[in-house]
Order: C-alpha cells, then structure tokens, then sequence
C-alpha cells in the first residue's frame, strides 16, 4: 500500500483544499493519472498518483485544507484492492498505516462531530488518540487548534465543547436573520478569500499613495489605424494598446528603479528585470500573469503573451510559474468602463499602474484653440516608504510623453 501526498507547489503556499476528487475508492489508477483537484490561493493542481493499483481509501473529503506532504489517499495493490488483509496486517508491519487505515473510516465523523479543526490539530489528534468532539476550544469560531489539544484541561471539559459551536453557528446565521426578503448566502472561493486578504494586507502594511494624469491618444490610435493590418499579417496577431503601455512602463522603470523594486526586511531589492504583470479577470477573480523580460521582446512578442495568458486565465489553466516573480504590474479597468480609479498595489510590489476607458474629451491646445482629443486617466499607485511624490509623478510624466509619442518607445522601451 503507498499513500497519495500532497507535492511541493511554490514557495510560497503551503496548503490547499480539496477541490475535487477525481477518483474514487475501488478505482483502478496508474502512475501518473490524476486523482484529484487541488485548489491554492493562486491556481488549480491536479495531483496525480505516484503508485499503479487500486484506491483503498480517501483520507480527506471536499472541500477539506490540507497541508504540502501530507497524505490524502491510500492506494493498494491491484489484487489487494477489496481485501481487509492489508488494513489488518498494517499495524504489524508499519506504524504509521496502522494510524492511517482508522482515518478514513473516522475521521467523517469526526469531521461531522467538530466540523471546525485545522489540518495540524487533526493529525495531533489522531496521533494521540484524542477525540475531537471531546475537546474544548476558546476559539470564537469553534476551531479546534493545536494548543487546545496540548491543553490538559481541554480534554477534562467536554461540556464547553458542546456550548461552543452552538453560539457559533448561530452568529454565523446572525446575518440571514437580519433580511425579511430572499437573500443567497455563497460560501467565498478560496481564491477569493485569499484576494480580500491580500488586498486588505497591502492597504495595512504599505504607505499607499495614488497620483493621475491623462494621455492624449491620438497618435497611438493613429499609429494603430495606419499600421495594424500589415502588423496582423507579419505577425498573426492583433495590435492592441496592451503593447504600448507595457513598453511605456518598461521605459519609465528604466529611468526610475525604486518603482522596479520590493521591501525585504530592511533592505530594497531593486530589480534588474522586467516582468510585467498584467491583471486579467478571470471566472474565479482576478489573476495577474507575468509577461517575462518585456524589456527584451516586440510589440508582437507582448501581444502574443497576454493573448495566451488571458486565455490559461479564463480557460483556469493557469501555471503557478505564470503568476510568480512580477516586478509591475498594469490593470486595465478601462476594459469594463472604468474612467478613473485608484489601484491597489500587488505585494510586495511598491507600484502599479491603471488604465482608463479612452474618452473624447474637450482639450485646450493653446489659449485659442480647442480640439476634442481621444483623452485616458492614468493611474499610478505607490508605495511611499520607498518611494517619494517626485519619482512617482516623473515615473507617470514619463509613461505619459513615451505614449503620446510612441516612436519614443523603439528607443526607450
């Protein structure tokens, strides 16, 4: 018998939840087939089976968050599938399948009993035996944790326990009890979860300023007019403003680094590199692919790229590679008709710069002549710990003049 564990990711994450199971006990697999869905703050994985045989047992439901190296499933041996032999002789011959065989039969129960406990108190528990159900916790929620479980007292108090998740679940339907007319109640994503986490992280813990200007357009939309079937025909791709504004950005962080860089404790690491991020909604909430080295391809070559990544992002195919490692990042909310906004920053990133809806507008070319130009608010995000109000509006000065002069960026961009 070998057990399923849950593989390495990325540095940074090191738990996830079971998505989907996509096989079920008795089923035949072979190395390498997928055997379920592993959803992380960032994308989906499928976990494959490292063993050919049979699956004897499924030590995890949906929906459950597990850990990087723990185990989720047991598969036998093909001839072994359906026989109790093996759970029987596990005690003997190793250790930890003897721990491992009771899980699967208990552990629902148990997960019904004390439906809240995290992943690490659950395995505490089952090393030393403790019944869940029986242990009381101080957490508002009712969560069991690991140090209720090495507290003594917990297991010698069962009556809280039974106290416990009552309040919880009724300030939990608190909320329902609040509206008279039909309401849905949607349990969050954790993807979600972890971008309103985020999100509320870089407010917290960065000195976030915002400072706009505005392009004229005109002579991106004329370049565009006069120049985008031949670039279609050399190139197999369409030319859109994406192009333009990540080679403006590149330029701009070329000429000012600090927006190029990251906190580490005390010290700035000011990268040599420009990988672009670019925001892309997609079914599940906003994603942020990289275009790597944006500094060292074409018009074409950056087309192309966001062109594939906004569709791995729709299509949720999305490598954890093509989300880690931005330097920058750029959102578009003009896409939807945003006409000006203020950005939050993608930590640990100390910049970001929003796009706006193109908008004919009035404008004063001198004090006698006024013309209606195709007019975009731009927006620049910063981090003031590190970087002043003097290099983040000549950082969105210089985006601005490489716009409105795009031949400008086959030299700066």
């Amino acid at each position: 018998m070998a057990e399923i564990i849950v593989p390495e990711l990325a540095e940074s994450i090191s738990e996830g939840t079971i998505a989907q199971w996509l096989k079920k006990p008795g089923d035949v697999v072979e190395k390498g087939d997928y055997i379920a869905e592993l959803e992380t703050d960032k994308v989906n994985v499928e976990i494959i089976s490292e063993h050919s045989g049979v699956v004897s047992n499924l030590l995890k439901e949906e929906g459950d968050t597990v850990q990087v190296g723990e185990a989720i499933a047991i598969v036998g041996e093909a001839a072994e599938g359906q026989a109790p032999a093996p759970a029987a002789e596990a005690p003997v011959a190793e250790a930890p399948k003897a721990e491992a065989a009771p899980v699967a039969k208990e552990e629902p129960k148990k997960i019904g009993d004390a439906p809240i406990a995290s992943p690490a108190a659950r395995k505490l528990a089952r090393e030393k035996g403790i019944d869940l159900s029986a242990v009381a916790t101080h957490d508002p929620l009712g969560r069991v944790r690991v140090q209720d479980l090495n507290n003594p007292v917990a297991p010698a108090a069962p009556a809280p326990v039974a106290a416990t998740p009552a309040p919880a679940a009724k300030s939990a339907e608190a909320p329902k009890q609040q509206f008279d007319k039909p309401v849905e109640i949607v349990k969050m994503s954790r993807r979600r979860q972890t971008i309103a986490k985020r999100l509320v992280e870089a407010q917290h813990t960065a000195a976030m300023l915002t400072t706009f200007n505005e392009v004229d357009m005109s002579a991106i939309m004329d370049l565009r007019k006069r120049r985008k079937d031949q670039f279609q025909k050399n190139n197999d791709v369409k030319l859109g403003f994406m192009s333009f504004f990540t080679k403006a950005v590149v330029g701009a962080l070329k000429k000012y680094p600090l927006l190029n860089a990251e906190i580490q404790g005390d010290e700035l690491v000011i990268k040599k590199f420009y990988d672009i991020g670019i925001a892309v909604a997609a079914p599940d909430g906003l994603v942020v692919p990289v275009v790597r080295d944006a500094d060292k391809i074409g018009f074409a070559g950056i087309e192309k790229s966001i062109g594939e990544l906004a569709e791995k992002a729709r299509n949720n195919k999305l490598g954890l590679s093509d989300l880690t490692g931005g330097s920058f990042t750029i959102t578009n909310g003009g896409t939807f008709g945003s006409l000006m906004s203020t950005p939050i920053l993608n930590a640990p990133q100390v910049g970001i710069l929003g796009m706006h809806k193109t908008q004919w507008r009035p404008v004063a070319i001198d004090e006698n002549t006024m013309e209606i130009r195709p007019m975009m608010y731009i927006a620049l995000s910063y981090d003031h710990r590190i970087v002043d109000g003097k290099e983040a509006v000549s950082f969105l000065v210089k985006v601005k003049e490489l716009l409105e002069d795009p031949e400008q960026l086959l030299l700066e961009g």
